[in-house]
C-alpha cells in the first residue's frame, strides 16, 4: 500500500477527531494532499442542510464497559422446494428489515437504526458447502428515509419510493436473479425470496443492501450481517470452534451529541453527495468500545469490514502478531504471521489470536492509534489449544496462459473547477452506458485495473472468485497524454495474506492491479464496482454479462 495513501486517511482521522466536540457546519471541508498529485478538497464530517448538529465526542465515554454482542444465529422456519429441483426440500428463512433502536454504548441514548430480523449487525447465517437455502427479504421499512438522498443521482431520483432495497450477499456465488441485483429494489410492503445454491467452499461471506442510489445510506443506517458456509475441508483442520469462534463486524458512524446517526453530506441540498465518508466512531458489532473475555487459549475471529469508505489497519496492543488463515473467500494455503492486518471495505480475514500466557492480561484490538475492542483473559485454565496445522487448504494457481481475454479497466474521477470530486467511473462509463464487459461462461480473463485517480479503490466483482496477480506503478503522464502504458517500478506479487481466493481487491492509486478470475457458475448479468460506497452510488458501478458457452466474448 502506497505510504501516501496511508497519509492520506491517517490526515483525515486525525482532522476528523478535532471536529468531533464542535458543530457540524454546512460549510467546512477537509483540505487534504491527493495522492501523487495536487491537493483535493475533500468533505469532512459536514452537517446536512438545516439545523446545526453537535458531534458526539467518544473521547468522553468510558471504554471497555460493554460486553461485544454475537450475533443470533438465523434459524429456519419452514422448508420449501428448491427452485432447481422441486422434489429438493430447502430450509427458508424469512427476514423482516425494520426499524430499531438501541444503545451503543452503555453511556448513550438509543440510536435509531435499520435492521435485519431486529439487531444490527442481522442475524448470521450458518450453512455448509452445497446445501441450499431460502431467504424471503421483507421491507418492513417505514415509507420516509431518515439520512438524506441526493435525488440526483442514477437510481435515486425523486419518482422512485424514497426507501427501496434489495439484500445481496458477498461473495456468494448465487443465480442471478438472486445476487441483488441494483434496480431490482422494491419498497416497503413487498419481498423477494432468493435462493443461495452454496455451491462453493467454506467462507466468511456478508449481506448487506444493494439498491441503486442509496446503497451507502442503506448500509449506513444498519442492513448488514454475517453469511458463514462450512465444510468438511475446514472441519477436518480442528481450527477454534464455538465459543472460540467469534464473528467481528467492524464499521464506523458518525454520531451526534444525543448519540443519532448522522450522514454528512455536501451542505448544498441539491446536489448532497460527498466522495467518502469517515465517521467519528467505530462499532464492533453493534457496539463502541466493547470488551470479550477469553480463556487463554487460541480463538478464531471472522473480521469483515463493513465500512462505508474506512480502511481498517489492525494490531494487537502488546504487538502479538496474528496468523491469518483465511481472507475472503476462504483459507489461505498456509497461516502467516502479521503484525498487523489490513482491510479495505468489503475484505475479510480470518485470523487467529492465541492468548495461551496471556493469564489476567488485558489486550486491546486496535486501529493505528484507535483503541476498538478490550480481550480480557481469565485466570482460568483453559483447555489446551490444538496447533495450527502446516497446511490449511490448497489454491492452485492460476496460469495467465490460461486467460482468453485481457482487458484494460480504468479507475477514474471527473472533479470540478474547484477540484472536488463529482462523479467516480469504471473504463470512462457510467452505469446506463452498453455493458462493454461480456466474458464466456466458465472461460478465463486477466482483468488490469488502471488506477488514475488520488485514491484507493476496493473492486468488488459479483459471483465469481479470483487471484491477484500483481500491482506495478506507471507513469499517469503518459498515460493521460496518450493512453499507454509505461511502467516506472516492478511487478509486486500480493501479499501473503492475500494469497487466498479473493471477491474484492485493493487498487492502488498511480498503479495496475492485474487479476485472474475464471468465470464460473451461471450465464447472465451482474455487476463489479467500487466498494467506498459512496463511490459505488454515484456511477462506480458498472453491470457486466457472462454469455453462455459458444458465444463471442466482448
Amino acid at each position: 500500500m502506497s505510504f501516501n495513501r496511508r497519509r492520506f486517511l491517517r490526515d483525515t482521522a486525525a482532522i476528523a477527531a478535532g471536529l468531533m466536540a464542535s458543530p457540524l457546519n454546512a460549510t467546512d471541508a477537509l483540505i487534504l494532499p491527493m495522492c501523487r498529485g495536487p491537493r483535493l478538497i475533500k468533505t469532512g464530517l459536514n452537517a446536512a442542510a438545516g439545523p446545526q448538529r453537535v458531534a458526539l465526542n467518544p473521547n468522553r465515554l468510558a471504554r471497555f464497559v460493554d460486553a461485544l454482542p454475537i450475533p443470533k444465529v438465523a434459524t429456519s422456519s419452514d422448508l420449501r422446494a428448491s427452485p432447481d429441483d422441486a422434489r429438493l426440500k430447502l430450509p427458508y428463512y424469512r427476514v423482516e428489515m425494520r426499524e430499531v433502536t438501541s444503545q451503543l454504548h452503555r453511556d448513550l441514548a438509543p440510536t435509531r437504526q435499520w435492521s435485519y430480523g431486529g439487531s444490527v449487525p442481522g442475524p448470521t447465517f450458518e450453512t455448509r458447502s452445497h446445501q441450499g437455502l431460502l431467504i424471503e427479504w421483507v421491507n418492513a421499512l417505514p415509507a420516509k428515509h431518515f439520512l438524506t438522498i441526493d435525488f440526483g443521482l442514477h437510481g435515486a431520483e425523486a419518482a422512485n419510493p424514497e426507501v427501496r432495497t434489495v439484500a445481496h450477499v458477498h461473495g456468494a456465488k448465487t443465480p442471478p436473479g438472486s445476487d441483488g441485483y441494483p434496480e431490482l429494489w422494491y419498497a416497503p410492503g413487498q419481498s423477494a425470496t432468493y435462493h443461495y445454491p452454496n455451491r462453493q467452499d467454506a467462507a466468511t461471506l456478508w449481506y448487506h443492501d444493494h439498491a441503486m442510489g442509496i446503497t451507502r445510506l442503506n448500509i449506513f443506517a444498519g442492513l448488514l450481517g454475517l453469511f458463514i458456509v462450512r465444510d468438511e475441508a475446514e472441519d477436518a483442520l480442528d481450527l477454534p470452534r464455538g465459543e472460540y469462534e467469534i464473528p467481528l463486524v467492524l464499521y464506523d458512524r458518525t454520531l451526534d451529541r444525543d448519540a443519532q446517526l448522522f450522514y454528512p453530506d455536501s451542505g448544498d441540498p441539491n446536489a448532497p453527495w460527498i466522495p467518502e465518508v469517515y465517521g467519528n466512531v467505530s462499532l464492533c458489532n453493534g457496539k463502541m468500545f466493547p470488551f470479550l473475555d477469553v480463556e487463554p487459549r487460541a480463538y478464531r475471529l471472522r473480521v469483515v469490514n463493513a465500512a462505508n469508505g474506512r480502511f481498517y489497519n489492525l494490531a494487537l496492543s502488546n504487538h502479538q502478531a496474528f496468523r491469518q488463515i483465511g481472507c475472503d473467500l476462504g483459507l489461505l494455503p498456509q497461516p502467516v504471521e502479521l503484525a498487523t492486518v489490513t482491510l479495505f471495505p468489503g475484505e475479510r480475514a480470518d485470523l487467529v489470536i492465541d492468548f495461551s500466557g496471556h493469564a489476567g492480561e488485558k489486550i486491546v484490538l486496535k486501529n493505528q492509534n484507535d483503541e476498538l475492542l478490550q480481550f480480557r483473559v481469565t485466570q482460568s485454565t483453559a483447555k489446551a489449544s490444538v496447533a495450527l496445522p502446516a497446511s490449511l487448504r490448497a489454491v492452485p494457481q492460476m496460469d495467465e496462459s490460461q486467460a482468453v481475454k485481457t482487458r484494460v479497466l480504468t479507475l477514474g474521477e471527473r472533479d470540478d473547477y474547484q477540484g472536488n470530486s463529482t462523479t467516480v467511473l469504471l473504463d470512462g462509463k457510467r452505469w446506463d452506458a452498453p455493458i462493454s464487459e461480456k466474458p464466456v461462461l466458465d472461460s478465463t480473463e486477466i482483468w488490469s485495473f488502471v488506477n488514475i485517480t488520488g485514491d484507493t479503490h476496493p473492486v468488488h466483482l459479483h459471483l465469481v472468485r479470483f487471484q491477484i496477480l500483481d500491482r506495478r506503478p506507471f507513469d499517469l503522464f503518459a498515460w493521460n497524454a496518450k493512453k499507454s502504458l509505461e511502467y516506472t517500478g516492478p511487478a509486486q506479487k500480493p501479499a501473503p495474506g492475500e494469497s487466498g481466493w479473493k471477491d474484492t481487491v485493493r487498487c492502488d492509486p498511480g498503479e495496475v492491479t492485474r487479476i485472474i478470475v475464471r468465470f464460473e457458475g451461471y450465464a447472465g448479468r451482474y455487476v463489479w464496482h467500487c466498494h467506498l460506497l459512496e463511490h459505488e452510488d454515484n456511477e462506480m458501478m458498472r453491470p457486466y454479462e457472462i454469455v453462455a458457452a459458444g458465444s463471442r466474448a466482448v
